[in-house]
C-alpha cells in the first residue's frame, strides 16, 4: 500500500446528536490502525448511489492520536447535492466505504504565542480537532462558536471536555450578539486567528481583522461551503473531446465527475487550488479563496469546485 492508496473504512457506528446532525465513526476495514492525521485535518469520502458517485470533503473531529478510528460530523443540508443525504438515510452500521488518506489545508501556526479559534455552524468540526493537540502542547488559546437553535447544546457538550481552565465559549445568539471587533482588538500580539463557517462570518473575521491592523498571514480560514449555484451552463472539455451541462444546483468540478473525467481535486471548497484548471475560451465567474487578484482578472485559470462561468459556455484544458 502507498502514501496515495485510498483507505477502505467501515462504518462503526452513527450516532445522532440532532436531527440535523450525525456523528459517523469509521475503521479500518480490514483491522489494524488508520495513519496519524494532522490536527485539522479532512478526509474525502467516495460515495456510491447507485450508478451516481459522490466525493465530498469532511473535517475530522477524532483526536488526532486516536488511530483507533476516525470520526466525521455530518449535517443533514436542506438543498443538499446527495452527499449528507445519502450519508443520513442509506449509510449505517457496517458498511464499507472509500475514503481518501486525511490532509490538512489548515494547520495550526507553530510560531503563534495564542490561538484564537471562531467556528459558525458546523464549522467547528476542524476546530475539534485542534483542541487536543492544543491541550497536548499546553498551548494558549481561545475558541468561539456561533450557532443557534437545536444545535447549540450539541457543540456546548463537544467542547465541554476542553473547557476546564479555558475560554471556550458558545454563542447562541449567532453574529449579531457577537463583538467581533472587541474580540479581535483585544488580542495580544503574537495571537493566530483561524475561522471556519459560512462565507459571510469568514469574510467578515478577514475584513474585521484588516482593518484592525491585523498581518494576513495571521488570519486563517476554511470553508467546504462550495461556491453555490448559479445559472446553468456547458463546459467543454477539449483535451478530453468531451462537453458537459453543468446545472443550477451543480458544480462545475461535479458535472465534470459524472462525465467520467478524471478531474484533480483535494478541499473541493476553493482554498487548495489542487483542481485549478486553464481556461481556453469564455468568462469565469471567480468564487475560490486561491487565486490571486491577478491571476483572476487574467482569466486564464478556474478553480473547478467552487467557480462558475459568466457566459454560456467555457472551453477547457481537460
Amino acid at each position: 500500500m502507498t502514501a496515495g492508496d485510498p483507505l477502505q473504512v467501515r462504518v462503526r457506528d452513527i450516532v445522532e446528536l440532532a436531527p440535523s446532525l450525525k456523528r459517523f465513526s469509521f475503521e479500518p476495514a480490514h483491522g489494524g490502525l488508520f495513519p496519524t492525521p494532522p490536527a485539522g485535518g479532512h478526509v474525502m469520502l467516495t460515495l456510491r448511489d447507485g450508478a451516481r458517485v459522490m466525493k465530498n470533503a469532511y473535517s475530522l473531529v477524532s483526536a488526532p492520536m486516536d488511530r483507533a478510528r476516525y470520526d466525521i460530523i455530518v449535517r443533514l443540508v436542506a438543498q443538499s447535492r446527495g452527499g449528507s443525504a445519502f450519508l443520513h438515510r442509506k449509510v449505517a452500521p457496517g458498511d464499507v466505504l472509500e475514503m481518501a488518506r486525511p490532509v490538512s489545508l489548515f494547520p495550526l501556526a507553530s510560531s503563534a504565542k495564542k490561538h484564537l479559534l471562531i467556528g459558525g455552524g458546523i464549522g467547528i468540526t476542524p476546530l475539534l480537532s485542534f483542541l487536543p493537540e492544543l491541550k497536548a502542547r499546553g498551548a494558549r488559546f481561545e475558541l468561539h462558536q456561533l450557532s443557534g437553535g437545536e444545535e447549540a447544546p450539541v457543540f456546548e457538550r463537544l467542547l465541554a471536555p476542553y473547557a476546564a481552565g479555558e475560554e471556550i465559549r458558545v454563542h447562541g445568539g449567532g453574529r449579531a450578539a457577537f463583538d467581533l471587533a472587541g474580540l479581535l482588538s483585544r488580542q495580544p500580539l503574537g495571537t493566530h486567528v483561524y475561522v471556519c463557517g459560512p462565507h459571510a462570518l469568514m469574510d467578515a473575521v478577514t475584513t474585521t481583522a484588516a482593518a484592525l491592523g491585523w498581518p494576513k498571514g495571521k488570519v486563517h480560514k476554511e470553508s467546504f461551503g462550495g461556491g453555490g449555484g448559479g445559472l446553468p451552463f456547458r463546459a467543454l472539455l477539449k483535451r478530453s473531446g468531451i462537453e458537459v451541462e453543468v446545472g443550477e444546483s451543480q458544480s462545475l468540478l461535479e458535472a465534470i465527475e459524472a462525465a467520467g473525467v478524471e478531474a484533480p481535486c483535494l478541499c473541493r471548497g476553493g482554498a487548495c487550488g489542487e483542481c485549478r484548471t486553464e481556461v481556453i475560451e469564455g468568462e469565469v465567474d471567480h468564487r475560490d479563496d486561491f487565486l490571486s487578484e491577478q491571476e483572476k482578472a487574467s482569466g486564464k485559470l478556474v478553480l473547478t469546485c467552487v467557480s462558475r462561468a459568466r457566459g454560456p459556455r467555457l472551453v477547457l484544458d481537460l
